[in-house]
């Protein structure tokens, strides 16, 4: 069955033929870690998580790398917010990112490069460029010329002057053309920064991945991934330095994007203050019930997040694995048009809805079906629980975590409230106490150095 993605390059879904079938490479843009990641962050995580399990499936050595950007102007300014260095920032957000993804079941990529740990890679691919006549020196920066790459714009499909005038462009009188962008840029003193040929400075924010991804992928990777929103600057960036570093090699074989998140129709932003932490969320539901959540909607189109959306995912769980415990005694089979159904529809643009669909019809079936239908039905239950990373865990210790009604968020805080001063006074039985009755109800509490949070258990 051939593996068939939508190449946002050409715009056209084609089948997916690696470089090297022996070593499939994926690389996905990864978050800016200064806070605790939102749903826009996870969408692309747990649907290039599915695409992963779908690869390794059918490969027998996939490389994923997903990377962190440690240092960026925002990263900076809460470093200086909090009088730490950008370290303390950084590692406490990549902590809590790694299990916030944990618990929405995304699996440890092969690669999680950091940009400060390949800061010599990214002055050597800058030096190529120079030599190359693909960029210049001005004012202490280093600036690739776009002009140098006649290519540029056929990710988004758009003119260099049409980009320029609607995007977010830093206009600066050093530029030789407006769509000239930074490769390498000074540091003050306050700022970090890391020595090179062009002073103390640091990174601009493209280059980063094209010197991981050289780095750790090779120089052409099979599947590029990330948000709709990283198509322009930073892909197209990627694409125009990557080859021109390369003397005009494939910088990728295949692009993917996911679409953006929407909460009650309306763009997630500060301004309006709807954006959704997925560290909170998981105070709501279980991390399994927000990932079928995310995979409910082709990973192309718009998720749009509404106040059933969780409650909704949850029930559906609650059949599924419904049906896996009416089927407890039954001796999966992996075979059967089922079992086949559901790779198709992964296999065909990473169709997550067609999957899923194919999951509750099955769970519907199972109960009137007879033995040897149910031992297919609960083969591909399996198995697509599998490639979408749902259904792993025991179906009775799942329906005895579910919760039945919303939870009193008011009353879980007044205990921690509780514990908190018994802690302070050193009445520590009655802390425990406290902490057992909450782990009874299905919650996790944990202490961090910023506060006691909670989250369900499951």
């Amino acid at each position: 069955m051939t593996l068939m993605f939508t190449n946002t390059l050409t715009r056209r879904i084609e089948a997916f033929v690696p470089a090297d079938p022996a070593r499939v490479t994926l690389y996905v843009c990864g978050p800016t870690v200064y806070n605790y990641a939102h749903l826009g962050n996870a969408r692309p995580a747990v649907a290039f998580d599915v695409l992963y399990r779908l690869l390794k499936s059918r490969f027998h050595r996939v490389v994923y790398a997903r990377n962190f950007t440690d240092v960026d102007d925002k990263i900076n300014a809460a470093a200086r917010a909090a009088d730490v260095p950008i370290a303390a920032i950084t590692s406490r957000f990549i902590d809590a990112y790694r299990q916030d993804m944990a618990a929405l079941g995304v699996l440890t990529p092969d690669l999680e490069p950091r940009v400060t740990e390949h800061v010599p890679e990214i002055v050597s691919m800058v030096e190529r460029l120079l030599v190359r006549g693909n960029a210049y020196v001005a004012e202490g920066h280093v600036l690739f010329h776009v002009p140098s790459f006649p290519r540029y714009g056929a990710l988004s499909g758009r003119g260099v002057d049409e980009m320029v005038a609607g995007a977010r462009v830093e206009v600066a009188p050093y530029k030789k053309h407006p769509a000239d962008f930074v490769l390498w840029k000074p540091s003050t003193e306050d700022l970090p920064g890391w020595s090179s040929p062009w002073g103390r400075g640091r990174p601009g924010w493209h280059i980063e991945c094209s010197a991981m991804i050289e780095q750790g992928l090779g120089e052409t990777v099979d599947i590029h991934g990330g948000g709709q929103d990283l198509i322009f600057p930073h892909h197209e960036n990627e694409i125009a330095q990557g080859t021109c570093a390369h003397d005009g090699k494939p910088y990728c074989g295949l692009w993917m994007h996911n679409g953006f998140v929407t909460v009650e129709g309306r763009k997630m932003s500060k301004s309006l203050g709807n954006v959704l932490l997925v560290n909170d969320l998981l105070r709501e539901a279980g991390g399994e019930a927000i990932r079928l959540a995310l995979l409910s909607a082709h990973y192309r189109q718009p998720l749009d997040w509404s106040s059933t959306t969780l409650r909704q995912a949850e029930r559906t769980l609650d059949r599924l694995y419904g049906a896996l415990a009416h089927l407890d005694d039954v001796a999966p089979v992996d075979t059967g048009p089922d079992y086949t159904a559901i790779e198709a529809a992964l296999a065909h643009d990473l169709n997550t809805p067609a999957a899923l669909a194919v999951l509750y019809t099955l769970a519907r079936e199972s109960r009137g079906a007879p033995t040897a239908r149910k031992s297919e039905i609960k083969g591909a239950l399996m198995h697509g629980g599998a490639l979408l990373g749902i259904l792993g865990q025991a179906p009775a210790r799942s329906l005895e975590m579910e919760p039945r009604e919303p939870l009193d968020r008011g009353w879980i805080d007044v205990q921690l409230q509780r514990r908190n001063a018994a802690r302070a006074g050193r009445n520590f039985a009655e802390a425990d106490r406290i902490r057992r009755d909450l782990e009874q109800r299905g919650l996790t509490i944990e202490d961090r150095p910023d506060g006691t949070v909670w989250s369900l258990g499951r």
